[in-house]
């Protein structure tokens, strides 16, 4: 094997077959766990609607922030059992357990019957399968990372281990092309009912190719030897953690290296992809085309580092990936905004709103689940203009008690509390969103006025409630109608029982420019080519700052503790501070008024691991890891 030989012959020769195999057989199952765990967050719009949407609005949102929250915070959790196990056991075959676990969990959500089939059961065991993916991939990367690492040869274990790195984002980019392919094949309709599921059964085939490759592959020498000398750990968690010299090692890790990386990675990858689709309102089918896009010239980059760091240092390109970062995501950002919806950036420009409210009435919207609701009158107003991207500004002068208003150019509207609205709080909404909508049309934004349903029972009320449309109701009943059944037009919510009474059918119309507003990207002006050039510097930085990391964190820590000591340090960063990115960026740009402001959690914690790492974090590419007790 290569640790037998020179260290210059090391860094000059060819790669073995065994270590060809290695490194094919980690990063493919590696891809196969990652591209499992994404499937929920790229479809959890269909597993509500199958899992969540029967039940009260209470219960449902207990259900969908845990279902969210499970797979992101168990993942250290797995980091402690399996590393604990990888270090008394063995690499190889507890990396093999995680696979099945993962695997198997995720095949079971494509086969779960959903809430109209068995109740309460199944947002349940939903919940748990989560937390199974989520304590799988707690050991898988660790586990895939350290096994690599210990087969490579002194010199190369930074171009060996970025094989692995490049799986997160592979993971990532095969379920964006499966679920476009799926989507393509049966159509939008066919996909929201059933073909969801297609994506999650077909884990199956692939956690079938997992196990026969890792069954075939042998134990690390690093262990192996360690356990023929008898130098293991007996209790891997204690000495990891329960010992200051190691203990310290884990925090260094996490706050030098790991935070920094991991708001790095989900602004390049994640947040990038949410501030197209819901803060410029780009289509979600061609944002994550352009995702895909920019991941697939991008990879590359995460073995060029792997590379070059064996070469002038993990260090330099990770702390250089970082600053890179921090300077330049206000413009790049911003390059995103012209490119992807130009009407709005021309408008956020040049009309900002303004918020006038009592003094604390409005809160910080903190919402990681997206199901929380917001009551006072100020919070509904900014969350509001978030949601639609307007810039605003907020004046707490108004007197006590009194309900926010939002001014518009010359336009003023008046918002509502929802507690003392009581039922009448849906149609005070419905009142307030459309004075505003109307408002910010008029004032440039792009807004687009769909079609309505109306049925007959509530066209002279919906006549008389959109004067600025001109219509006339007995024009409306000579024209175009369409016969619904009863039972549609209540599943529907058009109307209620009570409204539709005895009646079996009911005469619906349909009033072109009468429906919701909504705030869109004209496919026609959206710049593609300039999206997937900043998308694909966002990845570089990505690659920068993780293709590195996986030999880093391996260095960092004795053989004998290797697998635990790492593990844990890399899903508490990853998982917990990376994984609240979207939610934590979406609540202070809410706090703000302003779109960009949520990039300073990722510039912020980046630059807190700039300093931490430069002044603390040591060079590592020269270690003998072989020889570390």
């Amino acid at each position: 094997m290569a640790n037998v030989a020179t260290a210059d012959d090391a860094k000059t020769r060819p790669m073995t077959g065994e270590e060809k195999k290695v490194i094919f057989a980690s990063s493919l199952g590696t891809v196969f766990e990652w591209y499992d765990f994404y499937l929920y967050g790229s479809l959890a719009v269909y597993i509500g609607a199958t899992f969540f949407s029967s039940y009260p609005e209470t219960t449902r949102n207990i259900f969908a922030l845990l279902a969210f929250a499970a797979g992101f915070l168990v993942r250290p959790f797995g980091a402690l059992v399996f590393g604990r196990l990888g270090d008394l056991v063995g690499r190889k075959y507890t990396f093999l357990v995680t696979i099945l676990i993962m695997g198997l969990s995720t095949f079971l959500v494509g086969i779960l019957p959903g809430a109209a089939s068995i109740g309460i059961a199944a947002p349940i065991l939903l919940i748990v399968l989560r937390m199974l993916q989520g304590l799988a991939l707690g050991g898988e990367y660790g586990g895939a990372a350290t096994y690599v690492a210990e087969h490579a040869p002194h010199g190369r274990r930074g171009y060996f281990t970025s094989w692995i790195q490049t799986t997160a984002t592979l993971g990532l980019f095969l379920s964006l092309v499966v679920i476009l392919l799926v989507q393509f094949a049966l159509g939008k309709e066919a996909f929201a009912a059933w073909g969801w599921r297609i994506p999650f059964l077909l884990s199956c085939v692939l956690l079938g190719i997992s196990v026969w490759i890792r069954l075939k592959m042998n134990e690390s020498p690093a262990f192996k030897k360690m356990k023929e000398e008898g130098k293991g750990s007996k209790a891997p968690l204690r000495e990891a953690f329960g010992q200051w010299k190691n203990a310290k090692i884990a925090l260094l890790a996490l706050f030098g290296a790991v935070v920094g990386q991991a708001v790095v990675w989900y602004s390049g990858q994640f947040y990038a992809l949410f501030f197209l689709t819901g803060v410029l309102k780009v289509d979600g089918q061609s944002a994550n085309i352009m995702v895909a896009a920019s991941l697939l010239i991008g990879t590359g980059f995460f073995v060029l580092f792997g590379w070059l760091s064996d070469k002038i240092g993990r260090k330099p390109i990770i702390m250089a990936g970082l600053l890179l970062a921090m300077l330049t995501y206000f413009p790049l950002f911003k390059a995103l905004t012209w490119a992807g919806n130009p009407a709005l950036a021309e408008a956020q420009a040049t009309v900002r709103a303004t918020v006038t409210a009592a003094p604390g009435d409005c809160k910080f919207q903190f919402n990681p689940t997206g199901t929380a609701k917001f009551t006072t009158s100020c919070d509904i107003a900014t969350a509001f203009l978030t949601k639609n991207s307007v810039p605003y500004d907020v004046v707490t002068t108004a007197a006590a008690g009194t309900a926010a208003t939002v001014k518009v150019g010359d336009t003023t509207i008046n918002s509502y509390d929802a507690v003392a609205a009581g039922d009448g709080a849906k149609a005070a909404n419905a009142a307030f969103e459309k004075q505003t909508n109307m408002a910010l049309h008029n004032a440039g934004y792009p807004l687009v006025r769909g079609a309505a349903k109306v049925p007959d029972a509530k066209l002279d009320g919906f006549v008389t409630a959109n004067p600025e449309l001109s219509l006339d109701a007995a024009a409306v009943r000579g024209g175009e109608k369409t016969m619904v059944p009863a039972e549609k037009l209540i599943a529907d919510k058009l109307l209620t029982k009570d409204e539709v009474g005895a009646a079996t059918e009911m005469a619906v119309y349909t009033i072109a420019g009468g429906g919701t507003y909504a705030m869109v990207a004209d496919p026609a002006n959206v710049n593609w080519t300039t999206i997937i050039a900043v998308l694909t510097v966002l990845v570089i930085y990505v690659t920068m700052v993780y293709g590195p990391i996986a030999a880093l964190l391996v260095e960092l820590f004795p053989t004998r503790i290797r697998y635990t000591g790492m593990s844990l340090p890399y899903h508490i960063g990853n998982g917990w501070f990376g994984g609240l990115l979207p939610a934590t960026a979406f609540a202070m740009s809410a706090a703000q008024g302003d779109i960009y402001y949520g990039l300073w959690y990722p510039i912020v914690f980046a630059g807190i691991t700039l300093v931490i790492g430069l002044l603390f974090l040591p060079e590592t590419k020269d270690r003998d890891i072989h020889a570390m007790d």
